[in-house]
């Protein structure tokens, strides 16, 4: 509906195949749930609005989240170079316990603290220390 009204509008879709009582079937769902990326001037932001079921922007320190092409690009290749089935959407919550797999720190076992922006506030308690990290610049996985 939105492309109809001239907006460019991308949803990333994955494959992800559901089994019914009869059969299995692949479905393409979307990557996030309940968000759209809408490439828009400033000034025709409220348009959005006129499509039933948008419901608002996302915000980033007060302002309208903004997505840089590369990152949509990037979506794009995920999905192009991906198996489906492994692409996995997850946020990041306060006491949640992570292992490292990347950098200085690699196979430490970490506790988040709080994210601030693009930044991950994390303890590495073995090592008695306390690492603030940019999330673009860190591989993690939930630790059990």
């Amino acid at each position: 509906m939105l492309q109809s009204q001239g907006i460019e509008a991308y949803c990333p879709l994955k494959a992800q195949t559901k089994q019914w009582s009869d059969r299995k079937t692949v479905v393409h769902v979307p990557l996030f749930n309940s968000y759209l990326f809408v490439h828009i001037a400033e000034a025709n932001r409220a348009a959005v609005f006129a499509v039933p079921g948008v419901v608002r922007y996302i915000y980033w320190c007060g302002t309208p989240a903004i997505v840089r092409n590369q990152e949509i690009e990037e979506i794009k290749r995920w999905l192009n170079d991906f198996d489906h089935n492994e692409l996995e959407v997850d946020y990041y919550k306060a006491d949640q316990k992570v292992r490292i797999l990347s950098g200085s720190f690699i196979n430490q076992e970490a506790k988040i603290v709080k994210q601030q922006g693009k930044h991950l506030v994390m303890t590495l308690e073995g090592l008695g220390l306390v690492l603030r990290v940019k999330l673009d610049q860190m591989i993690l996985e939930k630790a059990e």
